[in-house]
């Protein structure tokens, strides 16, 4: 069998009829799908050391692994689609699919920020399985990271720095009219790190991804509403509403507390429950049927097994949970990743302990539920489909890291074997499994706003997701009352939640119904009645007192949801049951911190009145000074010290009080660890103590001379400890200047003791005692940019050397340990009054990895641009 072929002299905005199925021995036309049942965990296929060529799709489908009696299905492929980044259905089958032909134009892998992206609507107008018709929806976009289906055949569209509404009006699939919305999403610089998702949420709020805005439709319009940067690439939900995302080498994270509660209180100095790792590091692995070295830090060689295969995720993006229904029950609920850089689609099972607070760990011990032994297979995101099957954008190139982020390991892999040429392809995937039956395909447009209620008891979550958002943008309130009826009778909880939210989409909720949910059997609709509850507690009555009995309830989902809400009442009514919150939760991080998201100028009162109901929490003691701290009010940071100092406290309860202050003054996000780092070299991210130390925020002026506190400052032990760092942030009469550069700890001391014997045995004779240099022999080192510089500069010297004025500056890596290393370099960055950061062995082991390839010594044009 092979695949037909219709030549094309280019992409035009006119919609095309492509045949991708092949004809069978009996003529019929059928799919295309990959070899079903190979062996499985599926061994590792060795990998070739040269060029490696791009596959035709039918040779694609070959190199595909997964569990028995799944198979792939080929939807879609080039000429049809080209570079697919983002797909999602509308109401009507059609699959609307963002192609992103800027990405990476050239062996230099540069992106163009010229107009030739397209926003296209793939067909099947034959209804075999198989796209066939392709329109272009909207062209000449630049460099599009985001869109989301709407009403009327039109869409959001995230177009840097723009967010458009464009609609088309005359039914041909084309846009004709366009809408600025905002001017400020994202920006055109490197694309992994712009905003994305246009996450149309359960709750009504389109959630944006990297981001500091989301959007609500309200009144027929879509307004920008303020929200907390979080997450990389993609958004998703579970069938309670909550949002998941991930980022870089992390594949799960959830917000059990919606953003709009953090976001309402700049004083905070954490927010968990927003964001919140489901994936300990250490519990999860990759099992790559390829060695996949062509990763961005794939210098890192611990964590490669000996067959070359990553363990660890190379850059993961995108998160789907499964919410359809044809699929196999055991995959409902549960975590889909795609990991493109080692050419694999992960399966996470995601599990509650059964009073709401979730985890994940690899749904199998070993395999994946997707991998192929293809380098360019390039998964960067799933969808559920109309059908229940799940699909997959393969963007189908050997280059899949943003050019400008490349580390030069990455760029010398991917020349060597030519993973930059041949682009300009893609493919879209249905996964599918023996004896599935796909569903019917919907026409919603077409239906009344009756009809689409009925789709909310559809046990397909794009079902229930589709038809909620299309009766809120119609704002029909005729159904209002078959809407209620599904709230207080419906016997899947799934139909009762989503009608809740469709009714407060449409502003129709009432009292009545609020309290009858809020005794719902379901924690998760308890959770969003919680939720729907706040417009109505402003005054003392029913829905009030029931809320506030709440506080008691089994699961967390709901508890927590309540500490965020508590916030909505009035000023003089939230004070004792957020205190009380406070009290009984106090030892979990998410009630603590989405409690004081409600307080906003009242936690000073409430941390008094926590202190006054015995053995109150140490983290809520610490993130309520936190955030009266951050305020930099001077009366209110007095008090603070007053309580800090008084040495009648409980010593935990003052380190408390000091440690939280610390934050609020300096900085800090009040979790501990490294972090964005990652554990046992992963393949992404910072590693552990590679990392320059954190500048600390300007100092605060206080007006008298904080005593108690410097007299415990200068004793021992760990409230000595949280008192020197108050103190470093504190600013008082006659108080001395604080040194140039940060003083040395005393492992960075014992660094720059051994670095000043290494210096005076090798260095000393080229660049003198005092750092100066000798003339035509060695450059100064004292004052030097390059020593003084943050970043690997100066690491990057002595491990490759450095061609300058005065001559080579020979390499001194090989002879060196890392150890010796990060003496010389710690000692030659903080003596003859440099100011450099220290470096520790295992940012030299780092740069040395990262740099093993390098056969060449540096120049200053070298050193001037920053790779990693």
């Amino acid at each position: 069998m092979s695949l037909r072929k219709v030549m094309l002299a280019g992409l035009t905005t006119a919609a095309f009829i492509i045949p991708v199925a092949v004809l069978g021995q009996t003529g019929a036309l059928n799919l295309l799908s990959s070899p079903a049942n190979r062996p499985w965990p599926a061994p590792v296929h060795p990998d070739g050391q040269g060029q490696v060529a791009a596959l035709s799709p039918q040779d694609a489908l070959k190199t595909f692994h997964m569990p028995p009696g799944y198979r792939l299905e080929l939807v879609a492929a080039e000429p049809l689609v080209q570079n697919p980044i983002l797909m999602e259905f509308d109401g009507d089958g059609r699959l609307w699919v963002l192609e992103m032909q800027g990405f990476a134009i050239n062996d230099a892998m540069d992106n163009s920020f010229e107009p030739i992206n397209n926003l296209v609507i793939l067909e099947d107008t034959n209804q075999d399985g198989v796209f066939d018709k392709r329109t272009v929806f909207m062209d000449k976009l630049v460099m599009p990271r985001a869109f989301k289906i709407l009403d009327k055949n039109c869409a959001l569209v995230g177009e840097p720095p723009n967010l458009w509404k464009a609609c088309d009006t005359n039914g041909d699939l084309k846009f004709d009219t366009k809408e600025l919305l905002d001017k400020s999403f994202s920006t055109l610089g490197v694309v992994e790190h712009g905003a994305n998702g246009l996450f149309w949420g359960m709750d009504n709020r389109i959630y944006v991804a990297e981001h500091t805005y989301d959007l609500e439709f309200k009144s027929g319009k879509f307004e920008v509403v303020p929200g907390l940067n979080r997450g990389q690439w993609g958004v998703t939900q579970d069938d309670g509403g909550r949002i998941y995302r991930n980022v870089n080498t992390d594949p799960l994270f959830v917000d059990y507390v919606s953003p709009r509660y953090f976001a309402r209180n700049p004083d905070l100095v954490r927010t968990a429950g927003l964001y919140e790792s489901l994936v300990r590091q250490e519990d999860t692995k990759l099992w790559p049927v390829r060695p996949t070295l062509g990763l961005n830090r794939g210098y890192r060689t611990d964590i490669f097994r000996p067959d070359g295969t990553a363990s660890y995720y190379g850059g993961v993006s995108s998160p789907l949970i499964y919410r359809g229904d044809r699929l196999p029950k055991e995959l409902n609920g549960q975590a889909f990743v795609v990991d493109g850089p080692t050419n694999l689609v992960h399966l996470l099972k995601l599990e509650d302990d059964g009073a709401g607070r979730l985890k994940a760990t690899d749904f199998y011990p070993r395999g994946e539920l997707l991998a192929s032994t293809d380098e360019r297979f390039r998964p960067v995101a799933m969808t559920t489909g109309w059908d229940g099957a799940l699909y997959i954008t393969d963007m189908y190139r050997g280059v899949s890291q943003d050019g400008p982020l490349q580390t030069d390991y990455l760029k010398d892999y991917i020349g060597k074997k030519g993973l930059a040429k041949d682009i300009n392809r893609g493919r879209i995937y249905r996964i599918v499994k023996d004896g599935m039956v796909l569903d019917k395909k919907p026409s919603m447009s077409g239906e009344t706003s009756a009809q689409l209620v009925e789709h909310l008891s559809h046990p397909s979550g794009w079902w229930r997701d589709t038809a909620q958002q299309l009766l809120i943008q119609r704002a029909d309130r005729s159904v209002v009352p078959a809407l209620k009826r599904q709230v207080l009778k419906a016997p899947d909880w799934r139909t009762r939640i989503q009608a809740l939210w469709t009714l407060n989409g449409l502003d129709a909720m009432d009292a009545k119904l609020v309290t009858a949910a809020l005794d719902d059997a379901r924690p998760d609709v308890r959770a969003a009645a919680v939720r729907m509850a706040e417009p109505y507690i402003g005054k003392p009555g029913p829905v009030r007192a029931a809320l506030l009995r709440k506080i008691d309830d089994p699961s967390w989902f709901v508890r927590r949801q309540l500490a965020a809400s508590l916030g909505e009442l009035p000023k003089d009514a939230k004070l004792e049951p957020i205190v009380a919150m406070l009290q009984r939760y106090g030892d979990d991080p998410v009630t603590v911190d989405a409690a004081i998201s409600g307080l906003s100028d009242q936690e000073g009162a409430a941390l008094a009145g926590l202190l006054r109901t015995g053995n109150p929490s140490r983290d809520a003691i610490a993130m309520l000074a936190g955030a009266a701290s951050k305020s930099r009010d001077p009366a209110q940071v007095q008090s603070l010290l007053a309580l800090a100092s008084d040495g009648a406290r409980a010593e935990p309860i003052r380190i408390a009080l000091m440690e939280g202050m610390s934050m609020g003054l300096q900085g800090g996000d009040g979790r501990g660890g490294a972090g964005n780092a990652v554990v046992g070299g992963r393949a992404g991210s910072a590693v552990p103590g590679a990392m320059g130390r954190r500048s600390s925020a300007k100092e605060m002026e206080i007006a008298a001379v904080p005593t108690s506190l410097i007299a415990l400052a200068a004793s021992s032990g760990s409230a000595a400890e949280a008192a020197q760092q108050l103190t470093a942030g504190l600013r008082w009469p006659g108080k001395p200047q604080a040194p140039a550069a940060t003083p040395l700890t005393p492992d960075e001391q014992r660094l720059f003791a051994a670095g000043k014997e290494i210096y005076d045995g090798t260095c000393v004779a080229c660049h003198s005692p005092d750092g100066r240099g000798v003339e035509r022999v060695g450059a100064p080192l004292a004052g030097s940019a390059h020593v003084n510089a943050a970043g690997d500069a100066t690491t990057r010297i002595l491990l490759s050397g450095k061609e300058g004025k005065m001559g080579l500056m020979p390499p001194l890596g090989a002879g060196m340990s890392d150890e010796e290393l990060a003496s010389l370099l710690t000692y030659v960055r903080r003596a003859w009054g440099n100011t450099g950061a220290p470096v520790v062995p295992a940012a030299v082991k780092e740069t040395r990895q990262a740099y093993a390839h390098r056969d060449t010594p540096w120049t200053d044009e070298d050193l001037a641009i920053r790779r990693r």
